[in-house]
């Protein structure tokens, strides 16, 4: 390999600890259920009683997968009175969503 080459991939390769908080970022996708939650809040921000209804789980499944959601801060939620509501965190995560959809639809 020559400097040049070696120089650029060590300019665009990130360190390792945050390839590492990436990988974890990714696993987060990986489960078809967090993913039908993500793809119902895409919507509109929600209950747990709606996800559930929306998504036909449980609440206490559906919560489970909000607390894995929230802790990594791909959602967020806001209370009225005695309700939750949940929300994608931000903009990103409809971006990264959307891509993959749209990535997946692409015709060859």
């Amino acid at each position: 390999m020559d400097d040049m080459l070696k120089k650029k991939i060590d300019q665009q390769l990130p360190p390792d600890e945050e390839l590492q908080e990436l990988a974890e970022f990714f696993k987060v996708f990986g489960d078809a259920t967090r993913l039908k939650i993500l793809n119902v809040l895409l919507v509109s921000e929600m209950c747990v009683q709606d996800i559930a209804s929306g998504i036909g789980m449980s609440e206490s499944a559906v919560s489970h997968q909000l607390r894995v959601l929230k802790q990594m801060d791909l959602v967020k939620n806001r209370r009225d009175g005695k309700t939750i509501f949940y929300a994608l965190a931000d903009s990103h995560i409809f971006t990264i969503l959307s891509t993959g959809i749209e990535h997946l639809e692409e015709e060859d």
